[in-house]
């Protein structure tokens, strides 16, 4: 019987010949193992070593088979850490990646020296943005819509686990549809994906996430567009709209944004340097 950690680099090898980079397909084996074996991973440390436990190999193999066809990891375990909360995540909503989270910062960051009583979050998705901004600003109302009523239920269910329930109103709408008053701060992670990147995109990607909230049209800014022209009549004076965007895109989401009338307040950049996201007000 091999130990957890002889069948983790034997996986790690499979992972690589089917094309995962070496990176990814340590980990990827590693927390597919912890999924198999219900542990954290301070007791694989602990005890990775030793015979494995009865069943390991079986549940292990099935869930690494999957991965080897290109399953992202996160629908494999139905997980997603964000923003240090764990979401849960289907083939109904976009994997949370950790370049979104500068929404979040750049919303508490806005919140920390302004009046912030409501927020709305444009395309909720898994509810991430929605959520995490509920948690830290828990005397914020939090509307948070979506055109999916398979994503919202997703949602919905993150919040209720997330003990956030009572603070987001979801709302299947596109995009501002049906919102009446106005927000202090509006939100979005957009679909912003070209649609002629299609055929580079990973298979993670383009196979097993909502093509309806991964691309954005022929140049992917089709939807960032319409944003940025029908969130003025919902957003009060001195509010903000932080949206993010895409790999090269900077330059024609300014121009967009200065089309429309927003002054451009600040660009953020990744931890890569790639500008992503982008704070505007009127």
């Amino acid at each position: 019987m091999p130990t957890p950690y002889e069948r983790i680099a034997q996986a790690r090898s499979q992972l690589v010949e089917a094309g995962i980079p070496a990176e990814d397909a340590a980990l990827d084996a590693e927390v597919l193992a912890r999924h198999a074996l219900g542990w954290d991973r301070a007791t694989l440390i602990a005890h990775g070593r030793e015979a494995a436990p009865v069943g390991f190999v079986e549940r292990f193999d099935a869930l690494v088979a999957r991965r080897v066809r290109r399953e992202p990891v996160a629908h494999i375990t139905g997980h997603r850490e964000f923003w240090g909360l764990d979401f849960e995540i289907t083939p109904d909503v976009l994997v949370p990646r950790p370049e979104t989270e500068l929404i979040v910062e750049e919303a508490l960051a806005f919140a920390a020296t302004n009046l912030c009583e409501t927020i709305i979050d444009v395309g909720t998705g898994s509810g991430c943005i929605a959520i995490a901004l509920a948690r830290e600003l828990s005397d914020v109302a939090v509307l948070a819509t979506d055109r999916s009523p398979a994503a919202l239920r997703v949602a919905k269910r993150n919040a209720m686990r997330l003990g956030v329930e009572g603070q987001i109103r979801f709302l299947q709408a596109d995009l501002f549809e049906g919102i009446q008053g106005k927000a202090d701060l509006i939100v979005s992670n957009p679909p912003y994906v070209p649609d002629s990147d299609a055929d580079g995109m990973q298979p993670e990607v383009l196979r097993f996430e909502p093509p309806a909230a991964l691309f954005g049209g022929r140049d992917g800014l089709d939807v960032v567009r319409r944003l940025l022209r029908e969130a003025p009549p919902r957003l009060a004076p001195g509010g903000r709209l932080v949206v993010e965007f895409g790999l090269g895109q900077e330059p024609d989401v300014r121009l967009a944004a200065t089309a429309a009338d927003w002054t451009v307040v600040h660009v953020r950049a990744d931890l890569q340097g790639i500008p992503r996201t982008i704070v505007l007000t009127q």
